[in-house]
């Protein structure tokens, strides 16, 4: 059945392409919407552009037709503006009468809903609030659901499967076992348990090309600027990390996982001492994404200093614990000025070409998936990027756990050969810290 969608500002701003993706159904959007769209347009940040660019849109589709009339889309559907007048207002309890954005909207939405009793009408926001309200009010709301991934459903990148003794002895024989009859992805972690003695297992990684589990990478007695895997989740991750066609690798999970230090410490040994890539590029969001650095004084690096700690301590860390550089380092500005690494803001990435470089994106998770497919376009010839977050810490207004750009990503990339992922749930960081994830 055809269904008249009301499209909330929100949705527009985090999505400017969603006036094309209800396929054959009516979408409406109220004035109000377009005057709130208009307020954001000169934001130099994702919020701005995508207001820009719904302006565009509109304004090509104008050129066709009548907006007030409505114009056919390519998907089937029609699009409209609706305008709003003052007594729709009466069609609200008096609690939603007061002269707001919000209550503007929701009044167009009921309004289209009486004057269209037949079909079925949605008003369709990323604010929670507004949809209860909505409810209330007898009209059916929903979340826009396009990118939209089931956070307790996302892929963990690693499975573990019961197999004969005799396979797991084999593995650790001849360094792989054929793999037939699973189902799984490329670059996919496995752990083999012997079915018959739960403790006797081995670790692997499913390699598509070949159809067979191969071992995972060895850290040796030095391990990795000197920080070794404490879990099984942590070697996973650094073999990901490690794997030089591995091009995208992904690391979700809670504070204190390792995820940052794993990355870092990858970086700086493919960086340092394999020259793999030619630089260690490290990113963060400066949330929102795209704000003006200009309120803080100095130049970009004192600018990005506040933002970026989190990223010095570690690398601080692992200086601290490296023999080769403990004695003689002065510290995460020394590798900066031997061009090593860098920090620099998202905010300048779009246009750019990144080649033979080892770039880090952390607190991913409050990127949107626009944004997310911005940096890894970015990546030139050479390239690895590495993106880790946590889903369920963020703070971004227009993204949610299932939203966001790294679960997009996570979802999308998981049956690609070049890329890998590892979500993990093990806290190390400190008993307090694991205790305060698990508890707060």
């Amino acid at each position: 059945m055809i269904k008249n969608f009301v499209l909330d500002t929100n949705v527009l701003l985090y999505d400017p392409q969603a006036i094309f993706k209800f396929e054959e159904n009516n979408i409406i959007i109220p004035i109000t919407v377009i005057e709130e769209i208009d307020r954001f347009k000169k934001d130099m940040n994702e919020t701005g552009r995508n207001a820009r660019q719904l302006s565009r849109y509109l304004d090509e589709m104008r050129a066709t037709g009548s907006l007030a009339n409505g114009i056919a889309l390519e998907t089937g559907g029609t699009l409209r503006v609706e305008m709003y007048e003052e007594k729709f207002m009466k069609v609200l309890p008096p609690e939603l009468r007061e002269e707001r954005g919000d209550n503007r909207i929701l009044a167009v939405a009921l309004r289209v809903k009486e004057q269209d009793e037949a079909t079925p009408v949605i008003f369709v926001t990323k604010d929670t609030n507004l949809r209860i309200k909505s409810d209330a009010l007898g009209l059916k709301a929903e979340d826009y659901e396009s990118d939209k991934v089931d956070i307790e459903e996302l892929y963990p990148g690693f499975t573990e499967l019961e197999v004969s003794a005799e396979m797991v002895d084999r593995f650790h024989g001849q360094g792989w076992v054929d793999l037939t009859g699973y189902d799984l992805h490329p670059n996919q972690f496995v752990t083999l348990r012997d079915a018959a003695n739960p403790s006797h297992t081995a670790l692997g990684k499913y390699r598509a090309d070949q159809k067979r589990i191969t071992p995972i990478a060895k850290n040796g007695k030095d391990g990795v600027w000197s920080i070794h895997p404490r879990n099984r989740e942590q070697a996973f991750a650094f073999d990901a990390l490690l794997d030089d066609s591995i091009k995208l690798v992904t690391l979700v999970g809670k504070a204190g996982t390792g995820k940052t230090l794993l990355a870092i410490a990858a970086g700086l040994h493919k960086t340092a001492e394999e020259n793999v890539y030619n630089r260690l590029l490290v990113s963060r969001p400066v949330f929102p994404m795209g704000r003006d650095l200009g309120f803080l004084p100095g130049d970009i690096e004192e600018k990005l200093t506040p933002w970026m700690q989190p990223i010095f301590d570690n690398v601080e860390l692992l200086l601290s614990g490296h023999e080769a550089e403990k004695r003689h380092s002065k510290g995460y500005k020394e590798l900066m000025a031997m061009g090593i690494m860098d920090i620099e803001p998202l905010t300048y990435i779009r246009g750019r070409s990144i080649p033979l470089q080892f770039m880090i994106v952390d607190e991913a998770q409050n990127l949107t998936p626009h944004e997310i497919k911005t940096i890894i376009t970015r990546a030139g010839e050479g390239t690895k990027i590495v993106l880790t977050g946590d889903p369920y810490q963020i703070d971004n207004p227009y993204v949610d756990a299932s939203s966001n750009g790294l679960t997009y990503v996570v979802e999308r990339f998981k049956g690609v050969p070049i890329a890998g992922h590892v979500t993990m749930t093990k806290g190390e960081r400190s008993e307090l810290a694991e205790l305060a994830a698990n508890l707060l």
